[in-house]
Parts: structure tokens; C-alpha cells; sequence
């Protein structure tokens, strides 16, 4: 399930790519399907890391028309470390992504400029946080949700985080909404309770959107594509990093 659009990456062979808070790799996934890429993931949690880990052997053991890496795909790094410290040089990368991360960041400009300095000049940066009405939603049907240990600190309004990037020397060139049908899942856990998995309506949608995972019909590709402007859950970025 991917949040950023790779197309809009401008990705070519020898190109670096950080994913900066990769959970459980579903980005880096992404790189082995391009030629010549160096895709390097960073998270603080140790299980993310060896989940990404495990997740990118195992494409590599696939063979491409099954889903696995194609031939000339780069090396790759999972590791460790937090996004406020990065531990690499000043412009290491010609792409970092920054998903569904700094809405759970305390000092979440400090960690957008630690991001910046390992952008090279021209670079691309794509960065999603969930977007302000059906997170409105989330904290308006449930006290938890925002309280919840490592859970969501913020809900980033209007035009606050496109100021922030533009404060951080970016000129943004892109952006769309994803994943409306996750957002009712969302509502529905915030109504019942975040950790009652087994409610009936809970549990059917959440075997809905497996399914629609797994199979990627063309009539709930289409109407995720139809309600994205109105009920998209993530709101995604694409911005330059300027010269000076």
C-alpha cells in the first residue's frame, strides 16, 4: 500500500533514496522494482527495521514476474536511527521520503531540517501526514486516539505544513490525497475502540480493505480514485529542495 507516487520521484539509475521512519518497509519495497536505485531505510523501532529487513530479502529471492526484485536493482540498508539525528553526510540522497511520520514528532521542523541536510540541492522530498478533516474526525470520536503511546501529537491545518516547506527553502511541485478507503476503517475503530478488533463492523471492513489489497479490483480502484479529493486519509507533498 503505497501513500507516495513514484512516478512523481523523477527516479533514474544511481539515484539514493532515504525513507526516513520506514515502519515496515512498504516504500523501500517500491525501490526493488526500479533499475540501479539505492534505497536506505531509517527507523527508531528495531522491530520496523528487521520487519524491512525480511521484506527486502525476500523480494530479492523472487523472481520479478512474481513480484520480486528485477535485475539491476541497487543495493539497499535498513537501519536504526532517529530523524533528528541522521547519520549521514550533508547531501547523501537525491530523494528522501518522509511518510506518516512527523505527525507523531514533537520538534517536527527540527526533524524536517535534519531531513534537508541529507537532501542534496535539487533533490525531492515527499512527505505525507494524514489530512486535516478525517483526522478531525479520528480525534472528535475517540479521546485514545490522540493519546494513544506513540500515536498522533498534531493535526497539521490548512496551508501549515505547505507553509513549513516553503519556510525550509522547498518549492512544492505536487500533491494529491490517498487512501479514502481507509479513512471509514479509521472512523470505525475510533467509534468502537481502537484496540476492539473483533466488533463485527470493525472486522468486515478490515477484511474488505485485505482483500482489496490483495486483489486490487478495478471498481474499488476507481472509487478510491473518486473519493480521494473529499475523504482521503494522507495528504502528500512533492517539493524541490532550493540551492541556497
Amino acid at each position: 500500500m503505497l501513500t507516495v507516487e513514484f512516478d512523481r520521484l523523477g527516479l533514474t539509475p544511481g539515484a539514493r533514496v532515504l525513507d526516513v521512519g520506514c515502519g515496515g518497509g512498504r516504500h523501500l519495497r517500491e525501490t526493488r522494482r526500479h533499475r540501479g536505485i539505492t534505497a536506505v531505510g531509517i527507523d527508531l523501532g528495531a522491530q520496523e527495521v528487521a520487519d524491512t529487513s525480511r521484506a527486502l530479502r525476500e523480494m530479492d529471492e523472487l523472481a520479478p514476474e512474481l513480484g520480486g526484485t528485477v535485475e539491476g536493482a541497487g543495493p539497499w540498508l535498513s537501519t536504526r536511527g532517529s530523524g533528528y539525528g541522521l547519520p549521514f553526510r550533508s547531501g547523501s540522497f537525491d530523494c528522501v521520503i518522509i511518510s506518516e511520520v512527523l505527525e507523531h514528532l514533537e520538534r517536527d521542523e527540527e526533524a524536517l531540517r535534519e531531513v534537508s541536510r541529507v537532501l542534496k540541492p535539487g533533490g525531492v522530498l515527499a512527505v505525507s501526514v494524514p489530512r486535516e478533516g478525517p483526522e478531525s474526525v479520528c480525534w472528535t470520536l475517540s479521546s485514545q486516539y490522540p493519546n494513544s503511546p506513540g500515536g498522533h501529537i498534531r493535526i497539521y491545518r490548512g496551508d501549515q505544513l505547505p507553509k513549513m516547506l516553503e519556510r525550509g527553502g522547498y518549492d512544492i511541485v505536487g500533491t494529491h490525497y490517498a487512501h479514502a478507503l481507509h479513512s471509514p476503517y479509521w472512523w470505525l475503530k475510533c467509534l468502537f475502540g481502537l484496540e476492539n478488533e473483533q466488533v463485527w463492523p470493525v472486522k468486515l471492513y478490515h477484511q474488505f480493505l485485505v482483500w482489496d489489497l490483495m486483489q486490487r479490483p478495478w471498481v474499488t480502484q476507481t472509487l478510491e480514485a473518486m473519493l480521494n479529493p473529499m475523504i482521503g486519509k494522507s495528504v502528500v507533498f512533492y517539493a524541490v529542495k532550493g540551492n541556497a
